[in-house]
């Protein structure tokens, strides 16, 4: 037994060794010149010089809608979102008047196109109660056998494995699609709780206590019992949970991970492969993983601003971090900025409107205005460090996070709560790019390496 520990200790000193010359030898041929991809012909992130999206194919799904493009000027707009033409602001407006629970008429609305009505919303919620519980013994076997660190990881490593227990995984047919659309939206709250109590367990050594989801419930309902221990949860809880899954639910076709949908599903792949792709791209913290990234940004400023409510104060202190000297050292001000949204971020004002009651009964009213000051002071901040007068506004990362954490839900779960509502918008683009697109996705790279001779490998150059 000495000698294999030995010999692992050896192994693993060797392995390293080896590693660290090949990857100081590789640097050069990483560091791509920025001489050579500031070509005008060359649209880096795909996006043109303006910071318009290049234009990859069209879809009935989602609109964002943040400026106008008049005689080749770009002027900023008020912010709107539209699911299958429907203006999100009117969906939730709706949703919020009559107090009822609108994530699972969302779905609806971005499967099949159109808004349903009162007896097809009861069949297919009765429809979603029967496809959330998951497959026998699935929790002991594919979540607890191999707990995460990261909950977005079991996520999709648990949907690819979803495609084990279907008995029609490959069928592309809208029939099929729609089926398994329909139990991926479903079963992946649960898929996120459960992995949340075993990361808990494993990795916090807290007690394992698994639920199972109960029917007559909506989504927003079934993930705060299944997520919470006593299973217990206010109606004000679950509704404010059912608004953050509504407005994350669709973002259009060019998003990082709905564009990841569309190039796996524009391979003929599957749709579990799919939408796991999606989530392992959703996970990055220039994308879903922002959300995260926002809140720690706001407890760092809660620590280090003493007097909340000076203006100055708060100012200089994003001053700091603007510049990479407070905070993470990113330069960034996390929840500030979108691609595409300039004066507003209709997901960020919906989320202020509805949550300020909650903050304040919750006792996280200091902690909203806070927020709201840094919204406030955020754009002067960046018009005086980076001297320029671009409109920059809130999005929905600012706020998103402190209604979690006023919700009790763990800072693990934010980016998978993010990936439970998006799920539906990116089955509804997986569908559409599977059934009205025939061609692949597949954009250009420009290749600068030089032309070289073959060398035989005993006259190549020993450095």
């Amino acid at each position: 037994m000495n000698y294999n520990i030995i010999n692992n200790s050896e192994q693993e000193s060797r392995t390293r060794e080896t590693l660290s010359k090949l990857i100081n030898e590789s640097r050069e041929h990483y560091a791509i010149p920025s001489s050579a991809q500031n070509k005008p012909y060359i649209k880096r992130g795909l996006r043109e010089a303006d910071g318009t999206g290049v234009i990859a194919g069209v879809t009935r799904k989602g609109n964002v809608h943040g400026y106008i493009i008049s005689e080749g000027e770009r002027t900023p707009a008020k912010g709107e979102l539209y699911y299958c033409g429907y203006n999100v602001e009117d969906l939730v407006t709706a949703f919020m008047e009559e107090s009822r629970f609108g994530f699972e008429e969302t779905v609806y609305l971005l499967l099949f196109g159109k808004l349903p009505t009162a007896e097809q919303l009861e069949q297919f919620d009765a429809l979603m109660d029967d496809c959330r519980f998951l497959p026998p013994r699935f929790t002991e076997d594919i979540i607890m056998k191999a707990p995460s660190p990261n909950i977005m990881n079991k996520m999709a490593t648990s949907t690819l494995a979803l495609y084990s227990y279907d008995e029609n995984p490959e069928d592309n047919s809208l029939e099929n699609m729609i089926r398994q659309s329909v139990e991926l939206i479903a079963r992946l709250p649960i898929v996120a709780a459960h992995s949340y109590a075993v990361y808990r367990n494993f990795f916090k050594n807290k007690s394992l206590t698994l639920h199972n989801p109960s029917n007559k419930l909506s989504t927003a309902e079934n993930f705060l019992r299944v997520l919470r221990s006593d299973k217990s949860y206010t109606d004000e809880e679950a509704k404010l949970l059912d608004l953050c899954l509504v407005l994350h639910a669709e973002h259009g076709g060019g998003n990082n991970s709905t564009f990841t949908t569309r190039v796996i599903s524009s391979a003929g792949s599957d749709t579990y492969s799919a939408i796991a792709s999606a989530i392992c791209s959703l996970k990055g913290p220039r994308h879903g993983g922002a959300n995260i990234k926002a809140q720690q940004m706001f407890d760092n400023i809660r620590e280090n601003v003493r007097n909340r409510k000076d203006d100055g104060e708060i100012k200089d202190y994003l001053t700091k971090i603007l510049k990479g000297n407070a905070n993470d050292g990113s330069g960034l001000i996390y929840g500030m900025g979108h691609a595409v949204y300039t004066l507003s971020d209709p997901r960020a004002v919906m989320l202020k409107k509805y949550a300020r009651h909650l903050a304040d009964e919750k006792g996280y009213g200091d902690d909203f205005r806070l927020l709201e000051a840094v919204e406030r002071l955020s754009p002067e901040v960046f018009c005086e460090v980076k001297k320029t007068d671009k409109p920059i506004c809130a999005n929905v990362d600012l706020y998103s996070g402190l209604i979690y954490r006023m919700l009790g839900i763990p800072t693990e779960m934010f980016t998978p709560l993010f990936a439970i509502a998006r799920v539906a918008g990116w089955c509804g683009h997986r569908i559409e790019e599977a059934c009205g697109n025939n061609k692949i996705i597949r954009p250009g790279y420009k290749c600068i390496s030089g032309a070289s001779e073959y060398v035989h490998i005993n006259d190549r150059d020993q450095d």
